[in-house]
């Protein structure tokens, strides 16, 4: 009987060593800062105008 209640107790000791640790991850990730979506590459805004009126100079 003594061997049934050191397993138990194990296992409840181990279950909740578990749930404390997931908890604590989980608050540690929501105290860090979000980072900032700053694009690494940024490309130039298209002519508005639409394309070009000069002809291609494959068209020839």
């Amino acid at each position: 009987m003594p061997r049934l209640l050191v397993a138990f107790l194990t296992c409840v000791a181990s279950a909740v060593l578990a749930t404390g640790a997931a908890f604590g991850i989980v608050a540690a990730l929501n105290v860090t800062p979000e980072q900032q979506n700053v694009p690494l590459v940024t490309f130039p805004d298209p002519p508005a105008n639409g394309p070009s009126s000069a002809p291609s100079p494959s068209a020839s």
